[in-house]
This record gives structure tokens, C-alpha cells and sequence, in this order.
């Protein structure tokens, strides 16, 4: 016969956002009490935080985005957040932790106490490209996070600067075989960019030069200087450029077209068959959070990104929200670690 749990605190003595509980339970009792009281809850089953799991949240949850504020992933995190934070009746702090193509931020996530507290936006790049191209990554996304819900995907654009003589795809190789040392930008070496910009020059043989900066800020400003040409972005930074006339579209990377650009048409049909680069974020928290924190988080994230406004407001900014279960994530990020582990491989992605 299996022992019930024991309750350690009654509950009108349970913790509750800031106020203090009497000292009373295990870490107020006398010191003998207290040990009889632990050896029974080891007993029954009892472990630390199930208390808090029950619960969750008593308290504001951190939510550390590894990139710079003001890009894709900052907005989305902002915009999410606040709804979430609406729904768990706690403040949802978004904290901007770069550097190291995102390894900084989602390695704080990993060492982080897993009780749903510190939540972190992994990536297609943090999460299934960087272990293969980074000689050290301190963490193994396959067993140092929690899945807890998809946010969405977001598109790689291929752009031109207005200089340059190309209005397609197929004018664009022909360029660049034509001018061979033709450069295109992206905002890093290892970034789902990169990876798209590898994969097209494989695949077209244009033998176009990687340029790698620190941001797609950077690069967009060389752009409409016209210093490089060529450039692989996320759509949201670009799009206010490309709406303006001043940087022209030829392509998204993804599988379907943009509900932004809706008249700018996928590579693949541009004429590259199989070409699909799909960025992709999710939630993340550290391994071995409890089910029903995974579960408050995972139903706040999914309702929040069905929200009307917030999607109106993602995919005017050219991010496509979605939310998912905490399997499908994890499904997702399994899947997506071995095949660009491949990917990278052909293509000689590293980062030194």
C-alpha cells in the first residue's frame, strides 16, 4: 500500500506571492520534529517543490531572450510575454542575455533551477544548429532543456540592393556566375541565415562569399549604402526596407509565402525544388521541470499566441506565430538537431 503525501505546511500557511508564511512546517520545527517530518516525506514520495509546483507562479518569471533587444526574437518575447503574463497573473520579465550566436542566453536557461521560474527563447540556431558548428557549446539541447511550447517561424528573405541589375532568382545566379566574388550578408556566421545562404549556393553552384556581421542592423545599413549586395535576413527587419522600396525581394526561403509579401515567391518555386529554410523559436526551461509548471506554462504560451491582437501584430511583422505541445517541440527540436547536423557538415559550416 503506497503512503499518501504527507503535508508538510497546512494550507492556509502555504506561501503566496510576497508574503511571508509563519515559521511553522519543516524549516520552522523544532530540529528533531523537523527530521521525523523529512524522513516521512521522503517516505511517502514527498519531494522539494511539489508544494510550489501546485502553486505556480507565486512569483515573476524570467524569460531570457540570447539575442540583442530589438530584433525578431526581443518582439516576440515582448509580445507574447505580456499576455502571458496576463494570463498567470505574474510578471513575465523578458531578459536580453547575447552572445555566442545565442549560447550565452540559453546556457543560463540550462543551469537555471528547473521550477519554471527561468524560461528561456530557444531556436533553430541555439537548439539544433550550434552544436554542430560551435567547438563548444555548453549544453546539449537533446537533454538540457524542457520542451514547453512552439512560438512560431519566422522567414528568411533574399534580398538585393536596388544597384544591383537582378529582378529574379534565376537573373541573380546568372549574375553572380557572370561576376564571380559576388558577396551576400547575413546577420552572423551560424545563423539560420548563414545556413540559407549556404544551402543556395550549394544548390545553384552561384559560388557566392559569406559576409557575416553582428546583427542584421549592420548589415541592412551596408546594404542601403551599397557596400554588399546580396543579403539572407529575417523578413522582420528587413520588411520596412523592401515595403519601402528600398531593398527589392526576390525570394523567401520557406516553405509557403509570406502573408507579408504575398506576391514575392518561395525559392523553391523560383526553381531550387526542396530548397526550405524555416527558422523556427520555442519556449524552453530548464530539464526536470515538473509536469503541471511545464502545463500552467505551456497553456499560457499557446493562448496567448492565438490571441487576435498579438497575431495581427506578429505577422504584420512578418513573424508567422504558433503555438504547439510541449511533445511537438520536443519532437521538433530532435528532428531538426540531426538534419541540420548534416546540413552543416556538407556545407562546411564552423564557427572558430
Amino acid at each position: 500500500m503506497t503512503a499518501a503525501p504527507l503535508s508538510l505546511v497546512p494550507p492556509r500557511f502555504a506561501f503566496r506571492g510576497n508574503r511571508r508564511a509563519p515559521r511553522t512546517g519543516l524549516h520552522g520545527a523544532h530540529p528533531l520534529m523537523a527530521a521525523v517530518a523529512a524522513a516521512a516525506a521522503l517516505a511517502a514520495g514527498w519531494l522539494p517543490g511539489a508544494a510550489s509546483a501546485a502553486d505556480f507562479p507565486a512569483k515573476p518569471i524570467r524569460f531570457i531572450v540570447p539575442y540583442a533587444a530589438g530584433g525578431t526574437t526581443d518582439l516576440v518575447a515582448r509580445t507574447v510575454g505580456q499576455k502571458v503574463a496576463e494570463k498567470l497573473g505574474q510578471p513575465v520579465v523578458v531578459e536580453n542575455r547575447p552572445g555566442a550566436g545565442g549560447n550565452i542566453g540559453m546556457e543560463a536557461v540550462a543551469k537555471a533551477v528547473p521550477d519554471g521560474y527561468t524560461i528561456g527563447f530557444g531556436a533553430i540556431s541555439t537548439n539544433a544548429l550550434n552544436p554542430h558548428i560551435y567547438k563548444h557549446v555548453p549544453f546539449d539541447p537533446r537533454k538540457d532543456f524542457t520542451a514547453v511550447s512552439l512560438l512560431g517561424t519566422s522567414t528568411i528573405v533574399l534580398e538585393v540592393s536596388n544597384s544591383l541589375p537582378v529582378k529574379t532568382v534565376s537573373e541573380l545566379v546568372s549574375y553572380a556566375k557572370a561576376h564571380p566574388g559576388l558577396t551576400y550578408a547575413t546577420a552572423g556566421t551560424g545563423t539560420s541565415m548563414h545556413l540559407a545562404g549556404a544551402m543556395f549556393s550549394q544548390m545553384t553552384q552561384a559560388g557566392l562569399t559569406h559576409v557575416p556581421y553582428k546583427g542584421s542592423s549592420p548589415a541592412i545599413n551596408d546594404m542601403l549604402g551599397g557596400h554588399v549586395q546580396v543579403m539572407f535576413d529575417n523578413l522582420p527587419a528587413s520588411l520596412p526596407h523592401i515595403q519601402g522600396g528600398k531593398l527589392r525581394a526576390l525570394a523567401v526561403a520557406g516553405k509557403s509565402r509570406s502573408p507579408a509579401l504575398p506576391n514575392v515567391p518561395t525559392l523553391a518555386e523560383a526553381g531550387l525544388a526542396g530548397y526550405a529554410v524555416e527558422p523556427w523559436f520555442g519556449v524552453y526551461g530548464p530539464a526536470g521541470m515538473p509536469a503541471p509548471v511545464v502545463q500552467a506554462l505551456n497553456a499560457a504560451f499557446v493562448e496567448a499566441l492565438g490571441n487576435a491582437d498579438v497575431k495581427d501584430k506578429l505577422v504584420q511583422a512578418g513573424f508567422n506565430p504558433k503555438g504547439s505541445s510541449a511533445a511537438e517541440l520536443q519532437s521538433l527540436t530532435l528532428s531538426e538537431y540531426e538534419k541540420f547536423g548534416k546540413v552543416a557538415k556538407s556545407a562546411s559550416i564552423s564557427v572558430d
